[in-house]
């Protein structure tokens, strides 16, 4: 697969003289994007999501797949966040979007959150939570304005990247962090999503892929490519997604917009309706991928918010790192050919 690879045989770093920050925002207004775009931390986040794509081609969400004590700790923090869900209620209130119980589940993730991660990592990785809490906390969406969007995904995938550098991860691991972990993190999200009737963050409509998600349609893209039945044009169809749903995280995606939304799918989610004209899912794939650079990574609204510390720094990256990922485009994307 071209493009960059995220450099799992440099990790972890090491962890007795590294120094951890807590990270802070950097992009402060438009003309900063093009440190965002030259940085160390835009490559290795990129290349983070093309290595965690190339390791889940063909994979189905059930898949058998390595699996180390840390990926297993991070899905029981992730059902034990589920069940806070539960604990605290939507309140009554008039207003359709933004129930504020939202802001109550988010307080107890902020006031448990590092003992949380203390149990999962083990002690002498206790120095780097300061660190990478944040980008957990920044995962589940805002709780002033009650909204999620595509930059709370990103902070999460920085978070499971953050594992990675640290050394909780184990370069063996990527396929069960996109298929496990970020699943399991889906689910999450989803439910808060409706329970709270959170707002999707920043502006959206026909136009848009989808109302908070987009790295689940690459990765679940890359799930079925080479897959002997399903075809692109195969997941507008409500029999294919309701048998396949749970295996694949693309129609799993296309299943809870289904679930949300209602009249023809082709007015409700235009971008995705062309998508389906694409002939293969390798082509589905690498489209995507580019369109969320342009989309996501080249959106000042989105990066304004990124959190930039030791892990993802603003620092430029090395000379040449340029000629293996494609510089950001600032022109619209057309749908995917």
């Amino acid at each position: 697969m071209s493009g960059t690879t995220f450099p799992l045989k440099e990790l972890p770093l090491s962890l007795d003289d590294h120094e951890f920050v807590v990270p802070q925002k950097a992009i402060k207004v438009p003309a900063d994007m093009s440190i965002w775009q030259k940085s160390e931390a835009f490559f290795e986040y990129m290349g983070f999501i093309l290595a965690l794509n190339e390791s889940v081609q063909g994979k189905a969400l059930n898949a058998d797949c390595p699996q180390s004590v840390c990926v297993k700790k991070i899905i029981e923090m992730l059902e034990k966040f589920d069940e806070w869900i539960t604990e605290i209620p939507p309140a009554e209130q008039p207003q359709r979007f933004g129930n504020k119980s939202f802001r109550i589940w988010h307080a107890k993730l902020q006031s448990s959150g590092i003992e949380e991660l203390k149990t999962v990592l083990p002690s002498q990785m206790h120095r780097a939570i300061p660190e990478i809490v944040e980008y957990m906390y920044e995962g589940f969406g805002n709780p002033t304005r009650i909204d999620y969007g595509t930059g709370h995904e990103m902070a999460f995938i920085m978070f499971l990247c953050c594992l990675f550098k640290i050394g909780a991860f184990k370069p063996d691991d990527r396929t069960a962090v996109a298929i496990k972990v970020f699943n399991r993190y889906l689910i999450l999200v989803r439910r808060l999503q409706l329970v709270y009737r959170m707002e999707p963050a920043g502006s959206h409509g026909v136009w848009s892929l989808d109302d908070y998600q987009f790295v689940p349609f690459i990765w679940g893209s890359a799930q079925l490519i080479g897959h002997p039945r399903i075809e692109p044009h195969h997941f507008v169809e409500q029999d294919v997604v309701e048998l396949y749903g749970k295996q694949y995280m693309f129609l799993g995606c296309i299943d809870f917009i289904l679930k949300v939304k209602t009249g023809p799918f082709a007015e409700h989610s235009n971008q995705l309706w062309n998508v389906s004209a694409v002939s293969s899912w390798s082509k589905v794939n690498s489209g995507l991928t580019k369109m969320y650079k342009v989309e996501v990574l080249a959106k000042f609204p989105v990066i304004q918010h990124v959190l930039f510390g030791s892990l993802f720094s603003t620092k430029a990256a090395p000379s040449g790192t340029n000629t293996r990922v494609p510089r950001l485009s600032q022109n619209p994307p057309a749908p995917p050919k």
